[in-house]
């Protein structure tokens, strides 16, 4: 069996994919991997909670304690780079990845985006906002996308996505919570289970499957 994939998480809010990560390896769900670590660019918020709860080592890198955005960026790399993880996981994290950690890690980073790519994705297209763009052009299914994260935002090749209904009278918060339920918290521990052994592998650009899946 190949050895456990360590995992670096980063987070900036409440972590409810984070959970799902943690549910999905006690469960079984995720197997051949392990959280070497929660990163989070604020303090005080739930992430950071949940990962004291599953005993995950957890630390705050934070823009605003650095004077520049380099020295923040250099900092977050080298904290990763002492966690001596495999892959990077951007579970509802909010911070700009640094092209120094996109290259030092390739196809080893993977995000999160609320929403079938590449329709409501690129610069502006976060959180609510996705959701009450989706409801003002009137989309009947929209869902989320976990794919692996390049220089060009939410342009990475694409590892899975889910579908999910909008219904009438929904609101931009009754639609996240949707999506988060019904698509998020299922296809980012799929995602990590099928890197973590060994299923997936990108090819110019796009993602492919091992046989069977």
């Amino acid at each position: 069996m190949a050895d456990t994939l360590r995992m670096a998480v980063l987070v900036s809010g409440g972590g409810t994919n984070l959970q799902a990560i943690i549910d999905g390896i006690a469960d079984g769900t995720i197997t051949n991997a392990e959280i070497a670590g929660v990163i989070s660019n604020n303090r005080g918020v739930y992430s950071l909670e949940r990962a004291a709860n599953a005993g995950i080592p957890a630390y705050v890198i934070s823009p605003k304690d650095f004077g520049t955005r380099q020295e923040f960026n250099v900092a977050l790399k080298e904290k990763i780079d002492e966690l001596d993880v495999g892959l990077i996981v951007l579970a509802g994290c909010l911070v700009k990845i640094p092209e120094i950690l996109i290259d030092a890690y390739p196809n080893r980073i993977i995000n999160i985006h609320p929403a079938l790519i590449p329709s409501f994705s690129g610069t502006g297209f976060y959180g609510l906002k996705v959701h009450e763009a989706a409801l003002k052009r009137g989309v009947k299914i929209s869902g989320a996308t976990v794919h692996f994260v390049n220089r060009e935002l939410d342009e990475g090749p694409i590892i899975l996505q889910k579908a999910v209904s909008v219904e009438d009278g929904d609101t931009p918060e009754i639609l996240q919570r949707r999506i988060m339920e019904q698509a998020e918290w299922k296809i980012m521990p799929e995602a990590i289970n099928l890197i973590a052994n060994g299923k997936i592998e990108v090819v110019d650009g796009r993602v492919r499957y091992a046989a069977g899946i």
